[in-house]
């Protein structure tokens, strides 16, 4: 069992290895939501993600013996290099399967903390499953991710942070992969203040923990499908699975295009990277009862990859109208080309790029098509340049995303 002694004893270990990851007020969240929003940034921790935490104290539990055979985990990135750091600490050798999806910073980081990588799978399963093999070929000790009571009472050591920054939280909001982070912090929370509120958050792509909630027992999903690939699991740990019984007051799910909006909204008002399965907790706050509560999400990492990070930004611009493609067929004669950058710099629209093409229809005269990429304020901006170019009597048709990339 979880027990307060052991979630003490964790904290004893952790004390001057992690970093301090103090609650962060968001006026920006509190005014959307209705609530006041103070931010657990873990994406700031020594590896970018909470994991250190449950992965150092695993560790700092292992003999000598257990140790000495190396040690070898399965991960998408974050629990990852929390084992490459504790084992190199610990002047361990550490093997990490990771999926071949795995974002590269991750991986880099993985290595730069002295493990060794393989690369296996798709997803996370498939990873572990790989893990396994080795495990029973060349007697490894495993440290798992997740489905661990050991590793899961590391990660619970945010609650005593998150209540000694803010003694009357209300409500605790903890992302859910395969079950680890979400059972420990919600233990420990509830051992500390019963009344307080914990919610888990999935990505409706991966939801397996809430799929399993619903059974009584833990299930498997067929496949996952989500940009947060640190909570893409299939089958969450039946070991912790009856914490967040017991525990977790609700699981809400969260679309991708959400977390595509969290994101930015992220960068622009905290001037934070939070990655995506550490923005579902930022994404879940629109979908909050509750009014006038303090409210604590869990920013559970960081860690992208610029490509990454690129591609959310400028799928996030587009879903907000900020930045759009549009073709706008002409007359193929001089001046038209001109009379389009004027309506577009009298509407205040800021080009990007344009793409002429002569060759669109057969006959050149019937039409040229300029296909025009803008920069605007919004829906409402964007509405108003393409009526004014209609006004001018020009043919004007918006490109979807998919037909831009």
């Amino acid at each position: 069992m979880m027990t307060l002694e052991d979630f003490k004893a964790a904290r004893k270990v952790l004390d001057g290895v992690i970093a301090p990851t103090h609650l962060v007020p968001s006026p920006a969240f509190s005014r959307s939501c209705g609530n006041h929003v103070f931010l657990k940034p873990e994406n700031m921790q020594i590896t970018g993600a909470y994991k250190l935490r449950g992965a150092y104290f695993k560790i700092s539990t292992l003999t000598e013996e257990q140790k000495a055979k190396g040690l070898i985990t399965a991960s998408a990135g974050n629990h990852a290099q929390g084992v490459a750091f504790a084992a190199q600490a610990a002047g361990v050798a550490a093997t990490i399967v990771m999926p071949t999806t795995t974002p590269l910073v991750k991986v880099n980081n993985t290595k730069d903390y002295g493990a060794d990588v393989v690369l296996w799978g798709e997803t996370f399963d498939d990873a572990a499953a790989k893990a396994q093999e080795l495990v029973e070929e060349k007697g490894y000790t495993y440290i798992p991710p997740f489905n661990d009571l050991t590793v899961a009472t590391g990660q619970g050591t945010i609650s005593y942070e998150i209540f000694s920054d803010l003694p009357d939280v209300d409500v605790i909001l903890v992302p859910i992969g395969g079950g680890g982070l979400a059972s420990g912090v919600s233990t420990l929370a509830k051992l500390l203040n019963p009344k307080v509120t914990v919610i888990g958050v999935e990505p409706t792509g991966a939801a397996s923990m809430k799929a399993s909630v619903e059974a009584g027992h833990v299930v498997t999903l067929p496949r996952v499908d989500t940009i947060a690939d640190g909570v893409a699991v299939k089958t969450p740990g039946d070991l912790v699975f009856p914490y967040i019984q017991e525990n977790i007051d609700q699981i809400i799910t969260i679309d991708d295009s959400e977390l595509v909006d969290a994101f930015l909204d992220m960068m622009e008002k905290h001037k934070m990277v939070v990655e995506n399965a550490g923005l579902l907790t930022v994404a879940a706050l629109k979908h909050l009862e509750c009014k006038g509560k303090n409210v604590v999400p869990v920013l559970s990492g960081g860690n992208m990859d610029v490509i990454t990070i690129s591609s959310l930004v400028q799928h996030g611009l587009m879903g907000r109208g900020r930045i759009f493609t549009f073709s706008v067929m002409l007359p193929d004669r001089p001046g038209e080309l001109l009379h389009v950058a004027e309506v577009l710099a009298r509407e205040n629209g800021n080009t990007i790029k344009l793409e002429h093409n002569q060759f669109v229809n057969l006959n050149r005269q019937a039409g040229v098509e300029l296909r025009v990429t803008l920069e605007a304020f919004g829906h409402e901006h964007k509405a108003q340049i393409l009526n004014a170019l209609k006004k001018e009597g020009y043919e004007v048709k918006e490109v979807s995303t998919t037909e831009v990339y």
